[in-house]
């Protein structure tokens, strides 16, 4: 922001000149109708004059407009660089913040501190610091010119400046705490529909519209609340200051009168300085009435900035490595997890003791019921979390000592939870290499069993998947990710769940290709379907953050233990 303070100042600089160009326009009428008053008790009426004085005035305004202008077009630049910037900063905080923080916050409330939030602070800039700028300059200048013409008046005018402002600041210490809530619930309300849009067929499926529609309105009863007390006690900011104004005015006119008759004034300076009064309160007015605008923006600038003040992910260690290029060989890497231990919360863990070691080109499975940590393993793996204690190694170095995007280059992922962009099918699966050709597309999509659907679809390729890409089925969706992942052709993969989502003989399919491709690398298989895992060279059975078993399919059977009945269950 200091970056633009010089341009901002410049832009102040304009706005005042601006107001001080029109400030002089009363005291030259006044003085025009002082020369046409005397002009004709002599009964020779001065028009060049009068017509002289006229034109400055004309090109006084003239000036004062040019400034003006120039004005807004410099803080127009200005503020469309500090929205820029804030939305940067925003949207580039995001992809540094720590996985926590998006489990602990809805996305409608963080895409609400970069639309509303940011909008509310680049009006604020755009119009009010302008207002601001030609008020305060014009209540400076206005008051120079009445004390040139009266300083008893003046300093009767002066009188609903305490006024006003003590008004002001009563009712802005009350307001100010719910134009806060108003901008909260305000992201409450947007991620709530976000969620709600997102999950729509979920929410018609289980008949939660009429929980969903309670949950907004108790959000939405919150919003109407702290708008409507924070716009009422704003929105008597204005009456107050009008009923201050008039009588203020009143009485300078009834001064006014009573100088005039003891010879104190001429009319031409009455006419001047009832001028200014009124122009005295239109600044006044409008700095009280920016308030209300100020108000809001100091809610929405504090979220802003609360959230590009948020802390960090932790960053790598200062001496982190690279992962050397002719490394990235696929039956180069191996896993070893020692002693692990995790939790999202200090006071839950997760996992408690994990140990495994999978060497370079091996198929790790990892099974379990519901809520064992399989998944929490493959994020720690990633190092979407860091571990708490006990370490991840890569090749025997802890992974804590490389970079993140160099650890993650080496890993494919294809979740069971699919995610598909608003673009091609090619370009969807092109994301896995940014720079893969047409021929390398289409070869990764015949070996993920997918390129058949492909071209029986209306564009073939260069269809454009919609925002939620529920112009295919989420079996096709799967295959696409899949598809992503064989063109990556990462050093190590991990697949969770990667077939939940299709029938039994696309699974097939699907399952050769996968065997295809692990064949020369260490994989990671998370599964609920064992038949799937027979396979593999390590299967790992979790139960409560902890491996209570491991061997491969017919060792674990052998010892008609967890995985047996596991195993078993499923084919009863």
């Amino acid at each position: 922001m200091t970056a633009y303070i010089p341009l901002m100042v410049f832009a102040a600089f304009l706005a005042a000149v601006s107001a001080v160009f029109t400030i002089v326009g009363p005291k030259l009428l006044g003085t025009a109708t002082d020369t046409l008053i005397d002009s004709a008790s002599r009964g020779d009426v001065d028009f060049v004059g009068i017509g002289k004085t006229l034109l400055l005035l004309a090109v006084l305004y003239g000036i004062a407009f040019l400034f003006s202008y120039l004005q807004g077009f410099v803080m127009s630049g200005v503020t469309a660089s500090v929205t820029r910037k804030l939305r940067d900063d925003i949207f580039k905080k995001m992809h540094r913040l720590p996985f926590s923080y998006f489990d602990e916050t809805s996305h409608g409330d963080t895409l609400s501190r970069i639309t509303n939030d940011v909008d509310t602070i680049s009006t604020t800039l755009n119009q009010s610091f302008s207002q601001i700028i030609t008020s305060l300059a014009s209540l400076a200048g206005i008051t120079v010119m009445m004390f040139t013409i009266s300083w008893q008046l003046t300093l009767i005018s002066l009188l609903m400046i305490p006024a006003t402002l003590f008004s002001v600041s009563f009712i802005v210490k009350r307001s100010q705490k719910y134009f806060k809530k108003q901008q909260d619930y305000l992201g409450a309300v947007n991620g709530h529909i976000e969620e709600m849009l997102s999950a729509h067929d979920v929410v018609c499926a289980f008949n939660g519209q009429g929980a969903s529609i309670q949950k907004f309105s108790e959000y939405n009863e919150v919003l109407y609340r702290s708008a409507g007390k924070s716009n009422f006690l704003s929105g008597m900011i204005i009456p107050l200051t009008f009923v201050i104004s008039n009588l203020v005015y009143a009485v300078v006119c009834i001064a006014g009168g009573f100088f005039a008759l003891k010879k104190m004034i001429t009319i031409g300076d009455i006419q001047a300085f009832l001028q200014y009064i009124r122009s005295f309160t239109q600044p006044l007015q409008m700095i009280t009435n920016v308030t209300n605008v100020l108000q809001q923006t100091a809610a929405a600038a504090e979220r802003v900035f609360e959230f590009i003040e948020l802390t960090d992910e932790p960053p790598d260690v200062p001496d982190a490595k690279l992962i050397a290029k002719d490394a990235n060989a696929k039956n180069d890497f191996s896993v070893g997890f020692e002693n692990a231990r995790f939790g999202y919360t200090k006071d839950k863990i997760i996992i408690h003791n994990f140990s495994a070691y999978a060497a370079s080109g091996q198929k790790i499975a990892i099974v379990g019921p519901t809520g064992a940590g399989k998944s929490t393993i493959i994020k720690l793996l990633m190092r979407f979390y860091d571990v708490s204690g006990g370490a991840i190694k890569l090749n025997g170095d802890d992974i804590r000592s490389y970079r993140r995007d160099s650890l993650r280059s080496v890993f494919g992922m294809v979740l069971q939870d699919t995610w598909l962009f608003n673009g091609t099918i090619a370009d969807n699966i092109r994301y896995g290499k940014p720079d893969a050709s047409r021929d390398e597309i289409i070869a990764a999509a015949k070996a993920a069993r997918v390129d058949n659907f492909v071209r029986s679809l209306p564009g073939g390729y260069d269809m454009v998947l919609n925002e939620d890409a529920d112009n295919i089925s989420r079996g096709q969706k799967q295959l696409l990710t899949i598809a992503r992942t064989i063109i990556a052709d990462p050093a190590v993969l991990i697949l969770d769940e990667a077939t939940s989502n299709v029938d039994t003989r696309t699974e097939v399919l699907i399952q050769r290709a996968m065997d295809t491709l692990m064949a020369d690398r260490t994989s990671f298989v998370i599964a609920h379907r064992l038949s799937t895992i027979r396979n593999a060279d390590l299967i790992l059975v979790m139960k409560d953050g902890d491996v209570i078993e491991q061997g491969n399919h017919q060792q674990l059977l052998a010892k008609s233990g967890f995985y047996a009945n596991m195993y078993n269950s499923q084919f009863d």
